[in-house]
């Protein structure tokens, strides 16, 4: 990311994607595409070379596309304001800064705001990550595809109608993309940013939003994230409305260097014990938590994203891992603490990284607040709260009968924070329950130069809401499964190297509510699947091996409909792009 990984497997990786590759062979099935989604890639087919032949070299792919669908836009009158264009070449520590400001011919209310990323990129290049904030609010995080010598060119659309209690006047805009360019690494990202308001009408209400967005962020007129190492944390002290009666954080989160692949890293003893293997240590668990005034308010365990050059670049040409262009941010609900946050003093939170991390993680997050209208102050108290400060993690090591080493690491996270607001309509109790079942397995062989992970992380969070003893209880209930499996080896010899790789990554989310004891009903999710394998060798200073596949599915709950997306690629090409879509039955988010 943004800069090579230690780990031996990834450095070669890494040095084998930023080197020219040889002239490209290629499998001569045409492409075949949905007559809908084809204009979105290179649906084009290299030249026609020797389908069967036992080795590829890939030189060329097609523009970088996902599976995830678009955002949807209505049909209103609308403005589009192009609010960057700019080249990102040595630009560490120089980010794009300017202004955003609402169009007049479009001055509101909105129905939905739109934000569009769109780049190209050509010759040799890692993987980058990038941000976007506005008003100090980080809106989009993304990353970068890595090119080809021809050129790529891609596109990531982002819903930016939560943060409209920003975009009503003109803000700060910063865009980070943190890049180098030499006489080795050549290629220099030329980005553009624009944001499309679309106007309400009778058909098209304006969108419902929180009342307030407040950035935790240390700056509104630069980068606003924090790089963490181990031990340190991220805090920012904020005065609150003192009429809140809701907080909601969003928090970004991802590792860096080491940190890219957490989820096979070994216990520190296992990498001070093999030092020629180029092991990372911390262990394998990652949890992210959040404090409000130094108490433990919440934790979320972190998608194990995978950058467009991790394990191995041909893995990901077209179809980039699952968060890699348009990353999901995690929630924590805050409620609870509410009504202590009303005195107009300042209050402090704080985005703790995992314990034990070997690198960097890179951290922020935005607030949204509901306040009350009718009341000049809120009051309330927290309950309830049962989060500690350390999970519960097991660890064993294991040498087994074949000379491999056997590492398996568990952790089950349960907690509850309640309590209590005082607001114009009586007291409102807001309880959340959480629950987090996590196991990973991870198989060493061959001097660590074989490593085989397979980690399950699942679990659900259930917010409970009392209206002043009104009514039944509701309660919305969110669950999350990310399995994931990898394998990936790396074979030096005398005159060069084997990189190879395969991973299989899921991320399963449902949203479900229900009133008293009712039946649980869905109301949203999402099932995004991907599979890919990929191959990369070099012997006597010539690559003899460049290749990959891959398929990804995401069917979900699009606008009370269902989206189904199916892609595969072969050779660095679209060999199938079909989408479905359907009415859900009921509107009641049920796709599947």
């Amino acid at each position: 990311m943004l800069t090579p990984s230690p780990r031996t497997l990834a450095t070669a990786a890494r040095t084998l994607a930023a080197l020219a590759l040889a002239a490209a062979a290629a499998f001569t099935a045409p492409a075949t595409a949905n007559a809908t989604t084809a204009a979105a890639t290179r649906a084009a087919t290299p030249a026609a070379a020797n389908a069967t032949a036992a080795t590829h070299v890939e030189t060329d792919y097609a523009d970088p596309v996902t599976a995830l669908p678009p955002i949807s836009r209505p049909d209103t009158k609308h403005c589009t304001v192009t609010a960057m264009q700019h080249d990102f070449a040595n630009s560490y520590g120089q980010p794009f800064t300017g202004t955003l400001t609402p169009p007049a011919d479009c001055a509101g209310p909105w129905n939905k705001v739109v934000l569009d990323w769109s780049g190209s990129v050509a010759g040799r290049q890692y993987d980058r990550l990038a941000g976007v904030w506005i008003g100090g609010a980080e809106v989009l995080r993304t990353s970068t595809p890595e090119p080809d010598p021809s050129g790529i060119s891609w596109h990531v659309d982002q819903d930016l109608t939560p943060f409209v209690p920003l975009l009503r006047t003109a803000q700060p805009l910063v865009v980070d993309l943190g890049n180098i360019v030499n006489d080795t690494y050549t290629g220099i990202y030329h980005m553009t940013l624009t944001v499309t308001y679309y106007q309400a009408d009778r058909a098209h209400p304006a969108a419902a939003t929180a009342d307030q967005v407040l950035p935790v962020s240390q700056s509104s007129t630069a980068a606003g994230w924090w790089t963490l190492s181990k031990g340190q944390t991220a805090s920012t002290a904020l005065r609150f409305p003192r009429n809140l009666t809701g907080a909601k954080l969003q928090v970004y989160a991802r590792g860096g260097g080491c940190e890219e692949f957490w989820y096979s890293n070994v216990p520190d003893d296992v990498a001070a014990a093999h030092p020629d293997w180029g092991m990372c240590g911390g262990g394998t668990y990652r949890e992210v938590q959040v404090l409000v005034d130094g108490r433990p308010a919440g934790t979320v365990q972190p998608f194990p994203a995978i950058y467009t050059g991790g394990i191995s670049p041909l893995l990901w040409r077209p179809i980039p891992g699952i968060d890699a262009f348009r990353t999901q941010p995690y929630q924590v609900d805050l409620t609870p603490f509410a009504g202590t946050l009303t005195d107009g003093a300042a209050h402090t939170v704080t985005i703790v990284p995992p314990a034990g991390i070997s690198d960097g993680w890179t951290v922020d997050g935005s607030l949204f607040l509901d306040t009350d209208p009718l009341l000049a102050q809120t009051s309330g108290a927290v309950t309830t709260d049962t989060v500690t400060a350390d999970p519960k993690v097991t660890t064993t090591e294991a040498a087994q009968a074949d000379g491999s080493e056997l590492i398996t690491a568990g952790a089950t996270r349960d907690w509850t924070v309640a309590g209590y607001v005082n607001t114009s309509h009586g007291r409102i109790d807001t309880r959340i329950d959480h629950h987090g079942d996590y196991r990973n397995s991870d198989t060493l062989s061959q001097q660590g130069q074989v490593q085989v992970t397979s980690q399950r992380d699942s679990g659900w969070t259930v917010t409970s809401t009392d209206r002043d003893g009104r009514g039944p209880h509701q309660q919305q209930r969110s669950t999350w499964s990310y399995p994931l499996d990898v394998t990936s080896t790396y074979v030096p010899s005398a005159t060069g190297y084997l990189v190879r790789g395969q991973v299989t990554v899921a991320r399963d989310l449902t949203e479900e509510g229900r009133r008293g004891e009712g039946r649980w009903l869905p109301q949203a999710g999402s099932s995004d699947h991907l599979t890919a394998q990929g191959v990369l060798e070099r012997q006597n200073g010539q690559t003899v091996q460049a290749d990959g596949s891959a398929t990804e599915q995401y069917v979900g709950t699009v606008d009370g409909g269902c989206y189904d997306h199916l892609l595969s690629a072969d050779h660095g090409y679209l060999t199938l792009d079909r989408v479905t879509t359907s009415s859900a039955p009921g509107n009641r988010g049920a796709c599947g």
